[in-house]
């Protein structure tokens, strides 16, 4: 997909021999973006992690993008002011475009918690290839698992602008998904998800078979 914002206009979009299409029949499965959303501690890094693994079993080429890790890098630039926190979507959506461009199956895990954010992120690729996950708990489930112990920061003033404390988080209105996971297992959401990237021909499901010839 050619990008039609770019404010140098001297620059030109380069045509590859190679292109998604050949990928993705080389790959046997569409590349696609899964974008996992909710509250710290709704278990979004765990259920990315189970299902990285059981696609990898089908021999379906993943790849993990975490909140945290992405910040050690790419973003370690970005605090977590409203303007940081909008370009660091902006900056994942861009590399999850381009992941799934190569046939990837890029597994997302951020609280992104704006729903204007998470829209250009969806903009920025087809319909069919981008599912949007919302893990959804009540504030105080998340806050009693509380695994990094960031809440407890949070209510005693020691990280300012923390979601679901004393910044907002803006549920989704329509995503393809929504995880409980104080009523499910990590395992069974991950399973959830499968059957949604099978309805929409993204992965085979693990009883086809190529016709005989």
């Amino acid at each position: 997909m050619k990008p039609d914002n770019v404010v140098d206009k001297n620059l030109t979009w380069h045509h590859h021999g190679v292109n998604r299409t050949d990928r993705e029949k080389l790959l046997g499965h569409m590349g696609a973006t899964i974008w996992f959303t909710g509250l710290s501690g709704s278990g979004k890094s765990t259920i990315a992690d189970i299902l990285s693994e059981m696609l990898h079993e089908r021999g379906v080429l993943t790849a993990i993008l975490d909140g945290d890790n992405v910040r050690h890098g790419l973003n370690s630039d970005l605090g977590f002011s409203p303007e940081d926190r909008k370009e660091n979507i902006r900056r994942i959506a861009e590399v999850a475009k381009l992941f799934s461009s190569f046939g990837v199956i890029n597994i997302l895990a951020f609280i992104s918690p704006y729903r204007e954010d998470r829209d250009f992120a969806r903009s920025l690729q087809d319909e069919n290839e981008f599912v949007e996950v919302y893990v959804e708990v009540p504030l105080e489930v998340a806050e009693q698992r509380d695994p990094k112990g960031l809440y407890k920061k949070a209510r005693n003033g020691e990280i300012p602008s923390f979601t679901g404390i004393s910044a907002p988080y803006e549920e989704p209105l329509s995503p393809e998904l929504v995880l409980r996971t104080h009523e499910s297992t990590a395992e069974e959401c991950a399973e959830q998800i499968l059957q949604v990237l099978e309805v929409k021909s993204i992965v085979l499901p693990v009883s086809w078979e190529p016709a005989r010839e």
